[in-house]
């Protein structure tokens, strides 16, 4: 059995065989967030911190540990620039006998430092006075930011752009509302894009906004061992450089032996939320397909239906709005459980951890099918304007709030007795207007009026948000 192509970072199992989706029918599209969320990227994130560490130690002071130079910084993060499957499954090979993973990972790096005899030296200040967890929670902030900031925001740019460019096209085409799924006063179908690009642009920021903290203090964050060892060094100042300064996430002081996973929490709320906006996209575009408001473009020999010849269903929005599902499902199990440790430390955080990728990878494809969507989009715009022929009782609205502003009596009831559950024609609503008691010119505006013109400032808004760099 022939396998599919391997990731830089991880080698796949054959698409057929594999248990996840993300690994098998669906393995090209999330390929992205491999080198970001895999066990390797893991590893390789493991094997940079412990690199900093040990650089930063190096620039501490200690007579036991030269400075290491600016050459040799160089050659350890080339272990981290370099590091591939096969440094993975060497690793791998030592867990086997450490049944530890990070433990491997130290003996991993020391094995290598033996090639340079300067290094060698120091080979037992690779993760000294580090719990795991030091190591660990670092590693999973670099996962996290490297996947938000090189792989789900570049995806997420991509459906904003979509929205702003269907907005800007659609400002002017007007549509009937549905709200309760009823008709409504007249919008844009610009504008209802419009809206949900201004939304995704919020929760956008949102998700950005959110700082990753971490933590390199120790089995139960006091610096216990490292002040014993080593008291004339100024522990918390180093490790806050080393997190801040070298690692690029926030440094937090306070902890237990783990970083207590607020901040990830935050973050998977924050997706979590962006993700429920992007759900009800899916669900309105599949009401309007519905309603025959835009039609899908479709690709020869493709088949909507295997006994229907006529369908083009919206599958790529039912695709998004599912794999959606999925990943909240996991964000919000992984935004209650994680901030949650007995005493100073338990291990039901690090199963939940090693699923990040999956409830990523679900929110990617969500976004890859999203935007196929979106493309395939094609306004249907006799069929918009027919439901609004059809629909002159949406202009109650308008002339029972002229007839309010105006004094006349009992507006809004008339209005009602004439409207309410039953539709009423052109003329008919015309004529009831040309008795109104109403100055001439108010008179007129409101007879010129029709459903299609109803709609406000609809299109200015549409443009505004559509004319927005995405």
């Amino acid at each position: 059995m022939n396998s599919l192509s391997a990731s830089p970072m991880q080698p796949r199992a054959d698409a057929l065989t594999a248990l996840s989706p993300l690994d098998g029918r669906y393995c090209a599209k999330v390929d992205a967030l491999r080198d970001h969320l895999s066990e390797c990227a893991l590893m390789r994130c493991r094997v940079q911190v412990e690199v900093e560490w040990l650089i930063e130690l190096s620039q501490a002071g200690l007579p036991e540990l030269a400075p290491i130079p600016p050459s040799m910084q160089g050659a350890l993060r080339g272990l981290v620039a370099s590091f591939g499957v096969a440094d993975a499954q060497a690793i791998k090979e030592l867990e086997r006998v450490t049944n530890h993973d990070v433990k491997a990972v130290e003996y991993w790096i020391k094995e290598r430092l033996g090639q340079w005899p300067e290094l060698a030296r120091g080979s037992e200040f690779v993760h000294f006075a580090c719990t795991s967890e030091d190591i660990n929670n670092t590693a999973h902030g670099l996962m996290l930011s490297g996947a938000r900031e090189q792989v789900l925001v570049p995806a997420l740019h991509g459906v904003l752009a979509r929205l702003k460019r269907l907005a800007l096209q659609l400002a002017d085409a007007p549509m009937l509302s549905r709200t309760h799924g009823q008709t409504a006063s007249p919008t844009t179908l610009g504008k209802e894009m419009g809206n949900f690009a201004a939304r995704l642009q919020r929760a956008l920021a949102r998700l950005r906004a959110v700082e990753l903290t971490a933590k390199m203090n120790g089995a139960v964050g006091n610096y216990n061992a490292h002040l014993v060892a080593c008291p004339e060094i100024d522990w918390e100042a180093l490790a806050r450089r080393v997190v801040e300064q070298r690692l690029q996430l926030r440094f937090n002081p306070y902890t237990i032996q783990i970083e207590p996973h607020d901040s990830m929490a935050e973050m998977f709320d924050a997706l979590a939320r962006l993700n429920t906006v992007l759900i009800d996209l899916d669900r309105d575009l599949w009401g309007y397909i519905s309603l025959g408001y835009f039609r899908q473009r479709t690709r020869p020999g493709e088949v909507g239906s295997s006994t229907m010849p006529h369908k083009v269903n919206p599958i790529d929005f039912e695709n998004s709005e599912g794999n959606l599902g999925v990943a909240n499902a996991l964000l919000r199990h992984f935004s209650e459980k994680l901030p949650i440790s007995r005493f100073q430390r338990d291990l039901t955080d690090s199963t939940v951890l090693r699923n990040m990728g999956v409830a990523l990878g679900h929110s990617l494809l969500a976004y890859d099918s999203l935007c196929r969507g979106l493309d395939k989009l094609e306004p249907d715009l006799p069929r918009l304007d027919a439901d609004l022929d059809a629909a002159w009782e949406v202009l109650a609205e308008a002339v029972q709030t002229v007839m309010r502003r105006h004094g006349l009596p009992n507006p809004y009831e008339q209005l009602k007795e004439r409207t309410r559950g039953k539709a009423i024609g052109r003329d008919d609503l015309r004529a009831f207007i040309a008795e109104l008691p109403l100055p001439p010119q108010e008179r007129q505006r409101l007879l010129d009026l029709s459903p299609r013109g109803y709609t406000g400032k609809a299109a200015e808004l549409a443009r505004r948000i559509g004319g927005d760099d995405a």
